[in-house]
């Protein structure tokens, strides 16, 4: 009998549990008649309720999960103010993003408008003055962005001092691992605080837990020698890359894709690479993630890189990122004259400096 009692708890917790749901009171403030007010959940980046703006005043009543993490503003402005539903019924301008309600929220307002200001101001002193005007003073606007920024990091870096017995810190969380890196935050939750618990909280540290495999994945082909793979060339014949890799030079595998900005922003330094270090034995093959031949062949020509190409036409499901794992792209392989595959993700300064340590000046 107690075996089957234990059986029939275990089958209970195993259900799924709803979520406590609580009512949310926001009576608001704006002067952009006529526009659409949007409330969003912050997890899901779902709009969950939307209001229409009429004599400069909107209601808006609703349930969501208690403490759940939430925006609201008219989308064609920059600015949204946030809040955490804990059932106090509130009053939010969003003409100054000052909000009336539980003293938890009405401090994480005053956080997020300290640390945001400068940064935001800085930003639309920048955009109000004419190109003339950026590029004369661009060495003391950089300086300035920089101070900016180092008063978001103190801000940021206070409240997880100060906020330890509160959800605050849950609000900021995305900008102090951006800012102080995975390691700092980890250690911050090991000492267990109040708002470690929160489901934002948890899903961005199970995304970072999947990034890193994904990275350990990734990066636990260096030393091993290179697999082989065969695609097609522009002109649809097939080539094998054991036809490049392995010859005695030092090559580059690139996966890029036409459709990926950050790729084509970082070919010139590529191209560069390959005019400075051809000739001493260094070459590279690259390896497409596009699905449209025009695209794939054009861009080759526009970004000038008179290198190898090869391309299945697949998209994600291209062979290359199954046999190496390559889950984002840029993303690249260098390989040694013998096979072996030495480096990954080699970018910008990074290339250079590798090829600088192989081939010299």
């Amino acid at each position: 009998m107690k075996k089957v009692m234990f059986i029939a708890a275990l089958m209970l917790a195993a259900l799924p549990t709803e979520a406590q749901q609580v009512k949310y009171t926001i009576n608001g403030i704006s002067k952009d008649n006529g526009k659409t007010v949007s409330l969003i959940d912050r997890k899901t980046n779902q709009t969950v309720n939307t209001a229409t703006v009429v004599d400069g005043k909107f209601t808006m009543n609703g349930n969501a999960e208690k403490d759940a993490f939430m925006a609201i503003g008219i989308k064609e402005n920059p600015w949204a103010t946030i809040f955490f539903n804990d059932g106090t019924p509130m009053t939010i301008n969003l003409n100054d993003s000052t909000l009336k309600g539980s003293p938890l929220n009405e401090r994480l307002v005053r956080y997020d408008i300290d640390i945001n200001a400068p940064y935001a101001n800085y930003m639309i002193k920048i955009q109000s003055m004419s190109e003339e005007e950026r590029k004369a003073k661009e060495m003391e606007l950089a300086g300035g962005l920089m101070i900016a920024m180092m008063k978001m990091m103190t801000g940021v870096e206070k409240v997880f001092k100060e906020e330890r017995e509160t959800l605050v810190p849950v609000a900021f969380i995305s900008e102090y691992q951006q800012m102080f890196g995975q390691q700092k935050l980890d250690s911050v939750l090991a000492t267990k605080p109040v708002w470690a618990s929160h489901p934002i909280v948890k899903s961005l540290v199970d995304h970072a837990a999947q990034q890193k495999a994904l990275e350990e994945k990734k990066l636990a082909f260096i030393g091993k020698q290179f697999i082989d793979l065969e695609e097609a060339d522009p002109d649809g014949k097939m080539h094998k890359l054991s036809e490049y890799v392995g010859k005695g030079k030092w090559v580059l595998v690139d996966f890029w894709a036409s459709w990926c900005g950050p790729c084509k922003a970082e070919m010139p330094n590529v191209v560069a690479a390959y005019e400075k270090y051809h000739d001493k034995g260094f070459d590279i093959v690259g390896l497409s993630f596009d699905n449209k031949k025009e695209p794939w062949v054009k861009d080759i020509e526009n970004l000038k890189m008179p290198w190898t190409h090869l391309s299945d036409l697949k998209g994600w499901n291209t062979v290359a990122s199954e046999v190496y794992g390559v889950n984002s792209i840029p993303d690249n392989l260098l390989i040694d004259p013998q096979g072996k595959i030495v480096a990954r993700g080699l970018r910008a300064q990074g290339l250079q400096n590798k090829l600088k340590e192989i081939f010299g000046e």
